[in-house]
């Protein structure tokens, strides 16, 4: 570890509050302490060119931790994919705090020195129209709901949850249906309407939506969950079991999702199609999605495993 650079990537704007002194404190009671660097990040890119720019001019092994939420760690990733001395890993202070909900939650990240003691594992990551993305690419209602928050967060008329349910409902509304043609590894799952979807590398999206029950972000494959339209009706009876992971199971929804593993998904849009990238909200009519196979080392802390299975067993003792 001594040969080793650890850089804490702080955004000072993600979670309810500035988490900057907090982490700053819990590094600095750290063991390692000495061997730890932080970085406050100025606004959105600001951490995918500081990490870049920082990878250029060390040629060590240097370790980021991204410090806020799912955007902030896809920054981080996308500064860091071109540059082999470079790992990944995650302080969580972000709002959602999705994909480390993959290992079990955000707890499980929080505590420095098992940060540092960590080991890398080489993990996938989905590539959209020349961008990378760690945790879930998605369109359809979740992006309408997001756009919805945003423009309401952006008003300064309502914050947080509040800002969500405006969206969820605004959406319930406005975008029950998404045109779209859809082609999976070859095969056209959709070339009508699409209710919502993910393309999954992690499990959770939305904070508490458990999309891709069955992923694993190290086989090479992608999780895809297309949903077709429903009636509102329909959409609350069966959101209970979506928001639980049991919508691949359960029969109540085959009449209703498109479920596929693959490695290459081409996407056309109507007008104003926008996707969304851990969360962060695009506008293009066409986006191609592909696997890239053990794209980022990506640190896991001490005392927790790789395998799926096993984490999940841990989660739930």
């Amino acid at each position: 570890m001594k040969n080793v650079e650890h850089i804490f990537v702080i955004n000072p704007a993600a979670g309810p509050s500035d988490s900057t002194r907090t982490i700053t404190e819990a590094i600095a009671r750290s063991k390692h302490a000495a061997n730890c660097q932080f970085y406050c990040t100025k606004g959105p890119g600001d951490a995918t060119n500081f990490v870049a720019r920082k990878c250029s001019q060390v040629s060590g092994p240097v370790r980021f931790y991204a410090c806020g939420g799912d955007g902030t760690l896809n920054e981080v990733v996308n500064g860091a994919i071109n540059f082999p001395n470079a790992s990944v890993g995650v302080y969580p202070c972000g709002s959602g705090n999705d994909f480390v909900k993959y290992y079990g939650g955000a707890e499980n990240f929080l505590d420095i020195d098992a940060l540092i003691e960590g080991a890398e594992h080489p993990i996938d990551l989905i590539l959209a129209n020349g961008k990378y993305c760690i945790n879930v690419f998605d369109f359809g209602f979740d992006t309408a709901v997001l756009k919805h928050m945003e423009n309401v967060k952006a008003k300064k008329t309502l914050t947080g949850k509040n800002a969500y349910l405006y969206g969820v409902v605004k959406s319930l509304f406005s975008s029950m249906k998404t045109p779209c043609k859809m082609t999976v590894d070859g095969e056209v799952i959709c070339s009508g309407y699409a209710l919502l979807c993910t393309v999954a590398n992690g499990t959770y999206v939305g904070s508490s939506f458990q999309c891709a029950p069955r992923s694993k972000n190290d086989d090479g494959l992608l999780e895809v969950c297309f949903v077709k339209p429903v009636s509102r009706l329909t959409f609350f009876r069966l959101v209970k079991f979506y928001t639980r992971g049991e919508h691949l199971d359960n029969p109540l929804f085959k009449d209703y999702i498109i479920y596929r593993r693959a490695k290459k998904i081409d996407i056309e849009g109507g007008r104003d199609f926008s996707y969304a990238l851990d969360g962060e909200l695009i506008e293009e009519p066409r986006v191609n999605v592909e696997i890239v196979e053990k794209a980022i080392n990506f640190i896991v802390p001490r005392g927790i495993g790789f395998e799926r299975q096993s984490i999940l067993s841990a989660a739930k003792k």
